[in-house]
């Protein structure tokens, strides 16, 4: 029996993208290796708690386990069925009450399982695994005891989050209490720092400082936030530094730490992408949806859950177009199809117009070779639909505009007041997030009552000023706010001073209007990726001094010209910036085949983490700069939210008495 950490797969020749490492090490180390050495039973049951559960089910499809000779997966919290002539793999956080749970298990004449093979998801804690070593029965039946040092979510191929859903509420709220913010930055340090451990990589830690307009004034604990996780961070990174086989001892990436606060216009703008719409506009549940397809036999259509995930080729192919953009391809490849297949002439329309449910129908019963193509594109014509059904229904185009205008200071509280009063059947979360955008432009117009008039303009209820008023616990010192947007704090035009929070990036063609926007995220890493981050507002944890930033060592390592040979990646290029060369109703499946070998040469990676949650604008830039940057840029949160997710997050700020559920949009 060892105390080891498995060895890692990101070492190996063939290099991955972030989430196939996660995948391969779950799969390849944790239960290919128990199938190994002294085990006997072919079959294996795994055991995981509430928290690994969901890391497998992030990673790993429930036939991926099963294809490495796992046949039952146990709660471990949940009575079980002994099966004493079977292996048993236990996946658990390193707590006293997993331990002793799993003691009780395998201690003792009759144990559950044969032999038992454990993996702790995070570093372990000595009397822990003293306690263990305590029980002579149980020592004798274990085939392995391990640390994987994988305790993070990966929520997409370049995206992870810790799963602190309540991190803002905690971090931001009215009553700020220490001791909970403490605990709750140090799981989260803990579980990036996983992030590391498990790809081998050492980072330069760079963190957004706090800033306070003028030295007598106290920083509060949220001022220091970033300063905590990335101390927290770097305690973590130390000990895996110290203990941990293959671990780098010197700097192969970058992480980045900033909070919420640095971007507050993000998760409430509409975001125009076919992937945002789908989570802000349909009713999704994560990342399932409901869709009505054609039956077999001919009778009423059935309902039937689908996952829009990375192995459907073409919700990858189009997840991060402009909806426009997304439906205008989907009616490019039904037209193909229908022309190519005479019996979809019959039964479609000619000229490739909408199809129905039944024409579909019709479609599927002629042509059962292509069921599969026909359903996975009728999925989406019918979601394309329905997103372009709620833009005419809800005017979202008209207010889209407005947003936009209002953060590139092109329109102000005059246009603002115009829409309010002129657009009476404008939903009541439309004129909430037009007035949270206005109060993350204008957090001086909370002080004359402007903003409280604009609420009782709209007719907001009490509890949607209270997310408008909450706007202001999210909000950076200014002089920090300055200095990482400084760029656009203010615009001037002729006489007429502009009050706007972007502006329009030179060299960047934006096809669309409604697609301006863009998260500061996206200029921040940029400028990291090219050593301008300002040394005094985004320090690093790795300089035993602030002059050592000038080092020409550090700078060069920084702007990732010529990264060290042990720190180049293969990466597949994001499929959206691939050119569009699948033109008929299936062949987008060759994005799919092509995925795991379109491999590039890349620099070091870049890690990006927000605090308080990011949004799916902010995963959209990091695949876009992966593409311009040549470097693989990872997005990590507290969680991902969409904007309806957020709002409600940001009504509880200051309403600690009630919980999520009570709350709806």
């Amino acid at each position: 029996m060892s105390l080891s950490d498995s060895d890692t797969s990101s070492q190996g020749s063939e290099y991955k993208n972030f989430r196939q490492i996660s995948r391969d090490r779950l799969l390849n180390e944790m239960l290919r290796s128990a199938k190994t050495g002294d085990s006997k039973s072919s079959w294996k049951v795994l055991i995981m708690d509430k928290v690994t559960v969901k890391i497998m089910s992030y990673s790993c499809k429930m036939a991926d386990i099963t294809e490495e000779g796992v046949s039952l997966v146990e709660d471990i919290h949940k009575r079980r069925q002994p099966l004493p002539t079977m292996d048993a793999i236990y996946f658990i956080q390193p707590t006293k009450e997993n331990v002793v749970m799993f003691l009780s298990d395998m201690s003792g004449r009759t144990p559950l399982y044969r032999k038992a093979f454990i993996f702790f998801s995070s570093p372990v804690a000595r009397e822990l695994v003293n306690h263990i070593k305590k029980d002579a029965s149980v020592l004798s039946r274990i085939g392995a005891l391990r640390e994987m040092n994988l305790e993070y979510f990966a929520i997409d191929s370049q995206g992870f989050i810790t799963d602190n859903e309540r991190a803002l509420e905690v971090l931001f709220g009215d009553e700020e209490s220490s001791r909970k913010g403490d605990a709750c930055l140090n799981l989260m340090a803990t579980r990036i720092a996983t992030v590391f451990a498990s790809l081998r990589e050492f980072p330069f830690v760079r963190y957004r400082a706090a800033k306070s307009l003028d030295p007598n004034t106290m920083t509060t604990f949220r001022d220091l936030i970033p300063t905590k996780l990335a101390a927290g961070i770097w305690n973590c990174l130390m000990k895996y530094k110290a203990n941990l086989p293959n671990f780098p001892q010197s700097e192969t990436c970058d992480l980045l730490i900033l909070d919420r606060s640095i971007d507050q216009i993000a998760p409430i703008i509409h975001e125009w992408t076919y992937d945002a719409m789908c989570h802000d506009l349909l009713n999704m549940e994560g990342n399932k949806y409901v869709h009505e397809v054609a039956s077999k036999t001919g009778g009423v259509p059935e309902k039937k859950e689908v996952l829009l995930e990375d192995h459907d080729p073409i919700w990858l192919e189009l997840r991060h177009s402009h909806i426009a953009d997304a439906s205008e391809r989907l009616h490019e490849k039904m037209t193909n199809f229908v022309s190519k297949n005479k019996a979809a002439q019959i039964h479609g329309s000619r000229d490739g117009s909408e199809l129905s449910t039944r024409d579909l129908q019709k479609m599927v019963q002629a042509l059962p070779q292509y069921s599969e193509q026909i359903e996975k594109l009728s999925l989406h014509v019918d979601i394309a639909g329905k997103i372009n059904k709620i833009i005419r229904e809800l005017g979202l185009k008209e207010l889209g505009q407005l947003q936009q205008d209002l953060v590139f200071g092109d329109a102000g509280t005059k246009e603002l007041i115009n829409f309010l009063r002129t657009q009476q059947d404008v939903t009541r979360e439309s004129k909430l997030r037009l007035l949270m955008i206005y109060a993350a432009l204008y957090p001086e117009k909370f002080e004359d009552d402007k903003i409280a008039k604009l609420m009782e303009l709209a007719s907001l209820p009490p509890e949607d000023m209270n997310a408008v008023y909450n706007m202001r616990l999210l909000e950076a010192s200014s002089e920090t706010k300055k200095s990482s947007i400084g760029s656009f704090s203010l615009k001037f035009d002729g006489h007429k001073k502009k009050h706007a929070a972007r502006k329009d990036r030179p060299g960047e063609v934006v096809k669309w209007q409604l697609s301006r926007f863009y998260p500061v995220v996206e200029e921040l890493v940029e400028n990291l990726s090219k050593g301008e981050l300002p040394k005094n507002d985004y320090p690093c944890m790795n300089d035993p001094s602030p002059s050592f930033h000038g080092t020409s060592q550090t700078a060069s390592v920084r702007t990732g010209q010529g990264p060290a040979p042990h720190s180049m990646r293969s990466r597949r290029t994001a499929t959206w910036a691939r050119p569009r060369n699948s033109d008929d109703g299936y062949s987008s499946d060759s994005i799919l085949r092509h995925a795991s070998s379109d491999f590039k040469k890349m620099g070091q990676r870049i890690f990006v983490f927000i605090v308080g949650g990011a949004t799916r604008s902010e995963l959209r830039a990091c695949h876009k700069l992966t593409t311009k940057l040549r470097r693989e840029i990872v997005l990590g949160s507290s969680s991902l939210d969409d904007p309806p997710q957020f709002i409600t997050k940001l009504k509880l700020l200051s309403a600690n008495e009630l919980s999520l559920d009570d709350l709806q949009i």
